[in-house]
């Protein structure tokens, strides 16, 4: 099999960020991005999915979370989509059920190539951990256009 590693930079007016992944990797992971909590759920996927995750960024956090935290997912989208390449040998769908401290996430992926997120969070304070909640649809609607 051939390896399902990538390394992807995007630089833009407010960013600058380079993400390197090996999706057949250990759950290593260095991250610098200036947003600890996202380094932390950034953490969690790679250790728990077994994902080697190598992320840098520099960005406009003067100004907000915004730029970066959106170029953080769709960078990683995109080395996500390198890395996988032709997708021969991946299952198309896939769910997991995940408990937590207080709460019971859910999560359906169908690795079609047709982009579309659905996001059904009831967040009930507008931060956790400094970071601003409504970043996180964000993230996510960044990694999967370009996943």
């Amino acid at each position: 099999m051939a390896e399902r590693k990538a390394t992807i930079t995007r630089n833009t007016l407010e960013t600058q960020i380079t993400v390197s992944v090996n999706l057949d990797g250990t759950g290593a992971a260095n991250f610098e991005t200036g947003v600890p909590f996202l380094d932390h759920m950034m953490d969690q996927i790679a250790r728990h999915g077994l994902i080697d995750l190598d992320i840098k960024a520099v960005g406009d956090l003067h100004i907000d979370a915004h730029h970066t935290v959106e170029d953080i997912g769709i960078t990683l989208g995109q080395a996500f989509t390198q890395a996988v390449g032709d997708k021969k040998g991946i299952v198309r769908y896939g769910h997991s059920y995940v408990p937590l401290d207080e709460a019971l996430s859910r999560v359906v992926i169908d690795f079609s190539g047709r982009p579309g997120l659905e996001f059904h969070v009831p967040f009930t304070r507008a931060s956790v951990g400094g970071f601003d909640v409504d970043l996180f649809i964000e993230f996510f609607q960044g990694f999967v256009n370009h996943a």
